[in-house]
């Protein structure tokens, strides 16, 4: 009787294997393959601006309450987003709804800075979510700074604490949500681009210079990872402490698409999260002792109607974000005049 032959098993360790290429800053996209929407909104804003703003070096997003950044822009000149083809509008309370061209610092760097920009609860889809970004790399810019008032979730770090982020954690992303998702634009970037480099080193680096330069107190600007949720409720407190476990520092309702967009086109990414307000961990209030309490007779009047649960409000972010708005500005020019003065001549 003959042996059952085994099945074939292929060999594929001899094909060829194509990595995937790198975003760089190289990676210059061609507008002849944008679309019309692109190339109509790269026309809309550069027919508002005076030739030496017409590309930037560096674009900034300004998170909630830290619009203020702008401010110190020279020679300002704003577009507004309903001038411009493909922008949404921001909704959200201490957002604006512009771009803010100007020069920056001694060396009066070009930058354009976002104001208000769009989140996957206010309803807008991620493409629109990240467009600005798009545009802000296909104007010339080589990186983008991008801030955000973030809850806290490692308790060594207190409200008022800026976060320069070295990973992120993205729940959306590794479910159903992620800005490229679809037909990939090979123009702006590759299909698979890695997210393990997302936040450039050399920059995490010079906010620390710079920091040390302006004179903040040790343990102002420390580094951490960032958890993105979707929105807009504020976090549970078993959220909170799942989050917490998976290793996050800080969590917010922004940044991440915008960073996974900037690095599909090259662009270095530095994130600044500025730590507004603590995550509520407050323990639960047990139904079942309080009603043992009360059958015993040994709760003390007025305990459980005075005490309530604590909650987070967005009122707190914006208080927040105000007392260090002046730190915040003064970190970002130095970080940009320091990374990139020298090529604004």
């Amino acid at each position: 009787m003959s042996k059952p032959q085994l099945p074939i098993i292929a060999d594929l360790s001899a094909l060829p294997r194509i990595p995937d290429p790198v975003p760089s800053p190289s990676n210059e996209p061609s507008l002849d393959d944008l679309t019309l929407q692109f190339t109509q909104a790269l026309s809309d804003i550069r027919s508002k601006l005076p030739k030496e703003l017409q590309n930037p070096k560096v674009g900034i997003v300004c998170g909630s309450g830290l619009q203020g950044l702008a401010e110190i822009l020279q020679d300002r000149i704003e577009v507004p987003y309903n001038e411009i083809t493909g922008f949404g509008e921001s909704t959200v309370r201490g957002h604006q709804s512009c771009l803010s061209f100007g020069f920056l610092g001694p060396s009066r760097t070009p930058v354009v800075a976002q104001l208000g920009r769009f989140h996957a609860y206010e309803g807008f889809p991620l493409h629109q979510v990240v467009y600005p970004i798009r545009i802000m790399k296909l104007l010339g810019c080589k990186a983008s700074i991008i801030t955000n008032a973030a809850g806290g979730l490692n308790e060594q770090n207190k409200v008022g604490t800026i976060l320069t982020i070295l990973d992120h954690i993205s729940l959306p992303s590794m479910t159903s949500m992620n800005p490229l998702i679809g037909q990939n634009r090979e123009t702006l970037g590759p299909r698979f681009p890695p997210m393990s480099d997302a936040y450039d080193f050399e920059l995490r680096k010079q906010a620390f210079r710079s920091a040390r330069e302006l004179g903040f107190e040790k343990g102002v600007l420390k580094e951490g990872v960032y958890a993105w949720v979707a929105g807009p409720t504020y976090e549970t407190k078993a959220e909170q402490r799942f989050l917490r476990a998976a290793g996050a520092d800080a969590v917010g309702m922004s940044t991440v698409p915008e960073v996974i967009a900037a690095r599909h086109a090259g662009m270095k990414v530095l994130v600044l999260s500025l730590i507004t307000n603590i995550v509520v961990a407050t323990p639960y209030r047990s139904a079942e002792d309080a009603v043992d309490a009360e059958v015993n007779g040994t709760t003390k009047e007025g305990e459980e109607e005075e005490k309530e649960d604590e909650v987070a409000n967005h009122q707190e972010v914006l208080d927040a974000s105000a007392k260090r708005a002046d730190d915040m500005r003064a970190l970002v020019e130095k970080i940009i005049e320091k990374s990139y003065g020298g090529e604004a001549k």
